[in-house]
């Protein structure tokens, strides 16, 4: 039997049915039996315009194999590898810098906290005794909060968001996700910080589906059992070598087993079970790296001028994050929009790639909107 992907299937009330060949999702769409949609992370999917012929679906597992700066996600079928993601997650960016890059959620919280100093700082009157001076009194304990910091938590809602889109075209039947490890009670050491959100974000996935901790030092023996091979020199390489192969055989822990036997001559381990591993679409999401508005730059330009930082909205039509389309020198150019300048001589929109790379700077009449902004940048 040839093995080919599958493409997920809802009927006309949109819950979500047993996935299909490409080949049929085409003949119906011809037909006018179904349309295409393709929804917010990148997936693209059918949706049937008649009564379907049976509500019957097989299992769908979801494997997530989570990293500290990158996360894999598969969804796996006992036939075929539906769709494969490499999620690039916002709170510790990888950089060459020796502090925080300032575009993460960590460097945005320890640039903000800074901010904050300074403006506390000259409100206190430092003539005065210090039992006088204008400090703010203290509201709340803030060693008491049970909550996790916002890095971690940008993180693991990305992942989650992601489950969220899959699960309306997808009938997820369960969520395997990767035991990180790092219990500071057990070991004695500092727990680390994938591990923080980890019990937060099971709770969460489990609204969706049935959550099962697979422990992650059986990961590399699934994953030879498959075929599979995964690249530990660089993980910030957008292939599925790194992460997403992980995620399959995470997700292929629910067909085979790897069981003991005994007979009356021999006894061992042996494997139990069936997955295929099909080409599947490859998605490559990441966040646009855009800074919240603020009242100006810390530093002055020219002539003792504050230059407006941050902010969505452009005065062209256009927001931040949106993607668009623009040409230079007869090629096509798609993007998504970062920035603008607009002064007397110059009115020009920045337009990056989805790794957040300055592509150019383009007329604003020479774009054309496709799409507006997800707070997601979805390449396949």
């Amino acid at each position: 039997m040839k093995q080919v992907t599958r493409v997920p299937v809802i009927s006309l009330l949109r819950k979500p049915l047993m996935p299909t060949t490409p080949a049929r999702a085409r003949k119906w769409i011809k037909l006018g039996k179904a349309v295409g949609r393709r929804n917010k992370v990148g997936v693209f999917y059918v949706q049937l315009l008649h009564k379907p012929s049976g509500h019957k679906t097989q299992e769908i597992v979801v494997g997530t194999d989570r990293g500290k700066a990158f996360t894999g996600i598969a969804f796996q079928s006992k036939l075929a590898i539906i769709a494969l993601f490499h999620v690039c997650l916002p709170g510790f960016y990888k950089s060459k810098k020796s502090s925080k890059d300032r575009q993460s959620v960590t460097g945005k919280i320890e640039k903000r906290a800074e901010l904050r100093r300074t403006r506390r700082g000259q409100r206190i009157n430092r003539k005065v005794a210090f039992k006088l001076r204008n400090h703010r009194e203290k509201r709340f304990s803030n060693r008491c909060q049970n909550k996790l910091p916002p890095s971690v938590k940008a993180n693991r809602e990305m992942e989650l968001r992601i489950l969220t889109e899959i699960a309306k075209i997808l009938p997820i039947s369960e969520i395997r996700d990767e035991s990180c490890g790092g219990n500071s009670k057990r070991n004695g050491l500092g727990i680390s910080p994938v591990t923080v959100g980890q019990e937060w974000f099971r709770q969460e996935a489990s609204k969706i589906a049935p959550v099962k901790e697979i422990d992650s030092l059986n990961t590399g023996k699934y994953r030879t059992r498959l075929g599979l091979t995964k690249d530990k020199k660089d993980k910030s390489k957008q292939t599925p070598e790194t992460h997403a192969n992980d995620a399959i055989a995470l997700a292929s822990t629910a067909f085979i087993q790897y069981k003991s036997f005994y007979t009356a001559r021999n006894h061992g381990h042996h494997w139990v079970g069936e997955c295929a591993v099909t080409k599947a679409p490859f998605i490559v999401i990441t966040r646009p790296k855009l800074f919240r508005r603020k009242l100006h730059q810390e530093n002055y330009s020219k002539g003792g001028i504050l230059k407006r930082q941050g902010g969505t909205i452009t005065p062209f039509g256009f927001r931040s994050g949106d993607y668009v389309q623009t040409s230079r020198k007869g090629e096509v150019i798609r993007g998504w929009v970062g920035g603008f300048t607009n002064s007397g001589k110059t009115k020009n929109i920045s337009i990056y790639d989805h790794n957040w790379s300055r592509i150019g700077q383009f007329n604003p009449n020479n774009i054309k909107l496709i799409k507006r902004s997800s707070r997601l940048c979805v390449v396949a």
